[in-house]
């Protein structure tokens, strides 16, 4: 029995020590394409990666490390994983992590979840109904903010300017990514990976919009304003790149104050929650109902307005189909930080973001092409509720600017303003072909 405890002890002294040393090693000798490698994926997965994002946390819940920007930040030395493209961050401060779990391995002989696992098709759900809901509540903030800063109120932006209806929507949605995506996202992260998803993917993806930028610079282009047009897409992305950083920016100031004055943290509500699954199960329920509730009313809205062609049965159908877009660009962010090819080349360029917006921006020069054939009221609702609650919430300048605020501040700068170009390049000349050209040819007004 004594001998049977000694070789016990030994087998647990040797896995700790190589444990160590593995850790050690690592930590001290990671190969510079390995650093590269993380900078790519990062940057790339700095605004979303969709559906993966669930698959991460339940990685994470189950004992197993995961890639994190937060964990990037405070501990540089990280090692990848060939499993989707995960990293586990390994240094000095993680040593007594790994004896840890090798000891009570060895002890208990397998791992044992303290609590019940939440069921991943209860999560997808409410993943789903928290995009949705916030999507529309996204598109109705949109709405606003153009007649807000429109001609008929302030008169700040309009159709024949470079300052487009949508620019105020744009910046104030890269202002809050700041907030919601940037500073505060680990802080919501504690409440709800659901609520965390639905303001920065529903809400802020769905209150800003990519395709209906590219649109307005095309409305600019054909009427043989290029100046106008050239000059709306490079101030466009100076205010919306400099919002990000004014909300980053007033976000910190908001928690050195709130520091200074220790004030009580709001995420200390997560210790009341208990039991995760009836917390999630509570939550889905009331997004369901939220949702019944918005779809009804503005479904019998849309059915009661529709043949006035007005502005407001325009709204009433893009709220009604607006989700649709967000779930799309949801699941097309699980491409972000994978590359193309068997090799991942070009990890670093988000290509969920950049097909949810190129996509976006061609379906709505079809559509504004559609609307000058076609000129009758029920199309130009259709078209019009399409462009602004499907294409808007399909495409996205929240989740853009990050990315390209994430690249500007990596090692290879460069890439931001690349990534920046290839993006408008490729929306710009595909709506040429395919609203410009036709409107030129055919003459309509």
């Amino acid at each position: 029995m004594d001998h049977q405890n000694v070789d016990l002890d030994s087998r647990r002294s040797s896995s700790f020590s190589s444990s160590r040393r593995r850790s050690l090693s690592i930590s001290f000798s990671l190969p510079r394409q390995f650093e590269d490698l993380i900078d790519s994926v990062a940057v790339s997965e700095a605004g979303d990666i969709g559906d993966r994002a669930l698959h991460s946390n339940r990685t994470s819940a189950s004992g197993r490390s995961h890639f994190s920007l937060d964990n990037l930040s405070q501990n540089r030395s990280v090692f990848p994983l060939q499993d989707d493209n995960a990293c586990i961050p390994i240094g000095l401060s993680t040593l007594n992590n790994v004896s840890a779990d090798v000891d009570t391995q060895l002890q208990s002989g397998e791992t044992k979840d303290e609590e019940k696992e939440v069921p991943w098709l209860l999560e997808h759900i409410t993943c789903l109904l928290s995009l949705a809901v916030f999507g529309i509540l996204g598109v109705l903030a949109r709405y606003g903010l153009q007649k807000l800063f429109g001609p008929g109120v302030v008169g700040a932006t309009s159709d024949h300017s470079y300052m487009y209806l949508d620019l105020p929507s744009n910046m104030v949605g890269s202002f809050l990514m700041g907030w919601l995506g940037v500073t505060f996202k680990a802080n919501i992260l504690k409440i709800s990976d659901q609520l965390a998803i639905g303001l920065t993917t529903g809400f802020l993806g769905s209150l800003t919009t990519f395709s209906g930028w590219n649109q307005k610079m095309l409305d600019l282009s054909v009427n043989g304003q290029w100046v106008f047009a050239v000059l709306g897409i490079s101030l466009g992305l100076f205010l919306v790149a400099y919002s990000i950083i004014f909300g980053i920016e007033t976000a910190k100031g908001l928690k050195w104050l709130h520091r200074r004055l220790n004030a009580p943290s709001f995420c200390h509500i997560t210790t009341c929650i208990t039991n995760k699954y009836y917390c999630l199960l509570t939550f889905m329920t009331t997004l369901l109902l939220m949702l019944v509730l918005l779809w009804s009313i503005f479904g019998s809205l849309a059915t009661k307005d529709f043949e006035t062609d007005s502005s407001e049965a325009q709204l009433f159908l893009a709220c009604m189909i607006g989700p649709f877009g967000v779930w799309i660009r949801w699941y097309l962010a699980r491409f972000n930080g994978r590359g193309i090819g068997k090799n991942g080349a070009l990890k670093w360029l988000p290509f969920g973001t950049l097909a949810a917006n190129v996509l976006a921006a061609c379906v709505m020069a079809a559509l504004a092409t559609l609307k000058k054939v076609v000129k009758t009221r029920n199309c130009n609702t259709v078209a019009s509720g399409m462009q602004l609650g499907l294409l808007g919430c399909l495409s996205t300048v929240s989740t853009f600017v990050a990315e390209f605020h994430a690249m500007r501040e990596s090692k290879h700068p460069w890439r931001a303003y690349a990534y920046a170009t290839v993006t408008f390049t490729i929306s710009f000349v595909l709506g040429t072909f395919i609203y410009s050209i036709p409107v030129w040819v055919g003459g309509y007004d």
